[in-house]
């Protein structure tokens, strides 16, 4: 039986060149509404997912993202963001894309084809059975991210799939396939679009509920979020002000010397001078 890819069926829209550029944005808004509902069909999935992942990182795993083109990028970026938004170290969400950092800028010729490559970049993170593997790939058919979830099954570890094509050759290599059916692109064949932004969507769902589930979210704050800028100051500051029913200059001062609201708010309540 031939598997029939979704992402490469014809555009709903044709002769694109010829319409407006209201016509054109409109289009494509309309092409975006498909996508949350796409996501929602996935939910259960993406629970199964996400529990799982909670006590093996409770153990000291790590999630593995697993891409190439933008598939790639975008779990390089999702797992650039852990740092900062929720204070983990940069160990334990790894993006990994075809071509190394080089194709984060730019194509690298032929390196999504290599089945071998994704595995021994796992391998050289000494990935263990506490990890959990996550492929990302539209089309459900990239050769690099197919051959590290095969690998990475066949050694016991947790793997996961997010595709937008149904039954595909890398749902069959995960544990739990996660398949997001957008339909075809606007412009044919370009999954940067529907299944890149839904693709987004599903990655900040599984570490946004991963990270609040190990405790580094309080009530809706980013409570452990790195100090970087002056608007992350100013913010933990408020937080840390409103937490502990102190003034402004106070809180930003218990705030710099802790490092993060948390740990300042932990310090206060423990009974330190503020």
């Amino acid at each position: 039986m031939t598997f029939v890819k979704i992402t490469e069926q014809p555009s709903l829209y044709d002769n694109l060149e010829e319409k407006s550029v209201l016509e054109i944005l409109t289009d494509m808004n309309n092409e975006d509404k498909k996508i949350a509902s796409a996501v929602e069909k996935a939910i259960p999935q993406i629970e199964k997912l996400v529990s799982q992942i909670v006590p093996r990182m409770q153990r000291g795993g790590r999630i593995f993202y697993m891409g190439a083109g933008t598939s790639g990028r975008l779990g390089v970026l999702d797992a650039s963001e852990i740092p900062p938004t929720f204070g983990m170290p940069n160990t334990l969400v790894i993006g990994l894309i075809a071509g190394g950092d080089t194709a984060l800028r730019n194509p690298v010729e032929k390196a999504e084809d290599n089945t071998e490559r994704g595995w021994e970049e796992l391998q050289e993170r000494q990935i263990n059975e506490n990890d959990t593997v996550i492929g990302i790939a539209a089309s459900g058919t990239t050769p690099y991210v197919i051959g590290a979830l095969h690998e990475a099954r066949k050694h016991g570890i947790l793997t996961a799939s997010i595709s937008s094509n149904p039954d595909s050759p890398l749902s069959q290599e995960a544990d739990i396939p996660i398949e997001m059916i957008v339909g075809p692109e606007y412009v044919t064949g370009s999954s940067r679009m529907k299944s890149g932004t839904g693709q987004k969507l599903i990655l900040n769902m599984i570490t946004t509920s991963t990270m609040i589930k190990l405790g580094r979210v309080k009530g809706n704050r980013m409570v452990n979020m790195q100090l970087s800028n002056a608007k992350l100051v100013d913010r933990g500051t408020r937080m840390v002000s409103e937490e502990l029913g102190i003034d402004y200059d106070q809180a930003q001062r218990l705030l710099l010397l802790h490092g993060s609201v948390k740990k300042a708010v932990d310090s206060a309540r423990g009974g330190y001078d503020v």
